[in-house]
Formats: C-alpha cells, structure tokens, sequence
C-alpha cells in the first residue's frame, strides 16, 4: 500500500529550486544558468518569448490603437503613441512587463531604424541637384550645431541640445529615437528622448498647415515649394501631406528632399557615437560600438535599392514595418514615462526646440529667395 510522507519527512526534502517551499510555487520561475545552455534552441526561444510577451503585448496593444486613432483623426500616430502609452504608465513598473517594453524600446526601436533604408537610394539623392543637395546638407549640419551651441547657452547638458538639434535637422521622432540609442546612458535619457519627440511632433504638425500657406504667400515655384517642405518640416508624413498638399510637383520634390535628411541620420548618428563614446568615462560598463549593427543594415538596404531593383510592393513593406517598429517602440517608451517626470525640466527645453526650428525655417528660407535653388 502507497503510503503518505510524514510532515517530518516532507519538511527533510529538499528544496525543488532556492527559496521555493514547494513544486506549487514553481511556476515562472526562470531556468537557471546551467539548464538554460543546455536547452534547446527552440527551448530558449520559447523562454525569452515567455519573459517577453507581456511587455511587448502592452506596447503592441498602444501601437495598433494610436494608429487608429490617427487613421480616424489625422493626427501624428507618434504622438497618440506617447499618450496612450503614458495612460497606462502603471504596467511599466509591473515586473512581468518590464523586460518586454525595455525590448521594444530598444531592439524593436533599432530594427525600425535599420529599415528606414529601404527608402533611400542614390538615385533619389542624385536627381536633387547640387544646389539642392548643398543646401539640405548645410541646413542638417547647421541646425545640430545650433541646437549644441544653444544648449549650453540656457545651461542645459549639450548631448540634449544634440539629441534635439538632430531630431529638428533630421528626421522627428525617428532621428531623435536613433541618436538618444547611441548617447551615452543617462538617467534622464528616456525623459529627454520623450520631450524631444513630443516637441518635434507637435511643431511638425503645425508646420504642416502653416508652411504651405507661407509658400504660397511669397510665391515660391513648386520646385522652391517642394525644398522648402521638405527640408524644414520635421517628419516624412508631414512633408508628405505639405507637400503634395500644393501639387504633385511640389509633394514629388519634398519627398526626395526630406528623404535625403533620412539618409543624414547614417552619418549624423555615427558621428554623434563618435563624439559622445568616451563620455560615460571610467564607470561606463561597456562603451558603445564603434558603429552600431542597426546602421550598418541601414546602408546595406541603402546599397541594395540603390544597385539591384527592389519590387516597389517589397518597399513599401519594408517601410511599413520600420513605421509599426518605430510607433511600437514609441508605445514602450510612452509606458515607461511618468508624466510627474516632466514637472522638474522647466522651459528651457521648449525654448531650445523652437529655437531650433525657427533657425532651420528661415536658414532655409533664405537660401531658397537668395536664388540657393532654381
């Protein structure tokens, strides 16, 4: 006959894993190091999916609602991203969903980046012209150097002055996602990369229904129109909508040009880890690399639209995976930020982002009436 254990006998056995009482409380519990190298690659997977399905699920969840309501609304996905994921602010510091937003904030962030240049070829770069060309690249540069040289000047940490400049030169949000991904580890890097994409996104918005009417105002040609656009506003969708918003020409013209500034964040980014890789000094754990995997995809999909002809269908889904990456990754970051946070960055950074735009706007204004593009 099957006898039961006496409660002694129970309480001698051993431990089923450190600080378990029983089988019962095993659930959730992480292999430990020696069971996970010996796991299966399948096995491993399936681990690293469990640990990271609630994190991500939530910032999937945001992703796909802030595109609906952007759909329906015609407003910036990015920034219903920001405001759902800060709605539900709480599930960032649930332990089981931590590890899943800190992976798309991060990894997810990068591989919407790295896809970006699917949407770039020489071609598009080439068909600009030298004056046009000339111009975008100096009012990118410009507008970083501005953005550090007034961020020292209201006595805020110039790596946000370069996080901010680059976002306003470059690309938005995207531009202010990959350059906070290569500066140095801040404790406020998240609360900075935040303010940077609310303020670009918002002020991208408005440029989107102003600019054009500025354009018509001092009767700019659709080629100037298109220049104009497309090296001022801040994010693609923007441009897009200003652009072709004046005729097809105009949109044509501030499509290639704004894709140009998405092609800047290849060298802009490198030079930025470039600059800032030594600035975490001896209590760095690890420096950054030299140039990160992310933009090395990012000029191998350069290289391959550029030399070898891509359908146009497997673009397009290129570019829609980077979007839904990009808006994921914001969802994650917009769940890890506390709105309390912002009650202690004052004005300065605001001043900073408008500052920025202002000079870019009529840096380029006044090439293009100076007779810089024909």
């Amino acid at each position: 006959m099957l006898k039961l254990r006496s409660d002694a006998a129970a309480t001698d056995a051993p431990a089923p894993w450190p600080g378990a009482d029983s089988y019962d409380s095993l659930e959730g519990v992480p292999l430990e190091p020696a069971t996970m190298a010996a796991a299966s690659v399948p096995q491993r997977f399936a681990a690293a999916l469990t640990r990271l399905a609630p994190g991500l699920g939530i910032a999937l969840l945001v992703a796909l609602a802030a595109s609906w309501l952007a759909d329906h609304y015609a407003a910036p996905v990015m920034l219903f991203a920001l405001l759902l994921g800060m709605a539900v602010n709480f599930l960032g510091h649930d332990g089981r969903c931590r590890p899943g937003l800190d992976f798309a904030a991060r990894i997810v962030l990068r591989a919407g980046i790295a896809l970006l240049g699917a949407r770039i070829t020489l071609t598009q770069i080439q068909s600009l012209g030298t004056n046009a060309l000339l111009l975008t690249v100096a009012a990118v540069l410009a507008t970083i150097a501005t953005g550090w040289v007034l961020a020292r000047l209201l006595k805020l940490p110039t790596d946000f002055g370069v996080l901010t400049g680059g976002a306003v030169a470059i690309c938005g949000a995207s531009a202010a996602l990959a350059l906070s991904s290569v500066l140095p580890p801040s404790p406020t890097r998240e609360r900075d990369t935040i303010l940077a994409v609310v303020g670009v996104t918002t002020l991208s918005t408005l440029a989107m229904i102003l600019y054009p009417l500025l354009a018509t105002q001092l009767g700019l040609s659709a080629v100037e129109s298109g220049v104009f656009l497309g090296a001022t506003i801040h994010d693609v969708a923007q441009v897009v909508g200003a652009g072709y918003g004046l005729s097809d020409q105009a949109g044509d013209t501030a499509t290639v040009v704004k894709l140009l500034r998405v092609a800047m964040l290849l060298p802009a980014t490198l030079a930025v880890a470039l600059l800032f890789r030594n600035a975490g000094g001896a209590t760095s754990r690890k420096r950054p690399p030299l140039l990160p995997l992310f933009l090395v995809v990012f000029v191998g999909l350069v290289v391959i639209t550029s030399t070898v002809a891509v359908p146009p269908a497997v673009v397009r889904f290129a570019g829609e995976i980077s979007g839904w990456c990009l808006v994921t990754a914001i969802a994650a970051l917009g769940v890890k930020t506390r709105l309390g946070d912002f009650t202690h960055v004052g004005w300065r950074p605001a001043v900073l982002i408008g500052a920025e735009t202002l000079f870019v706007l009529f840096a380029v204004l006044a090439a293009i009436l100076l007779g810089a593009v024909s």
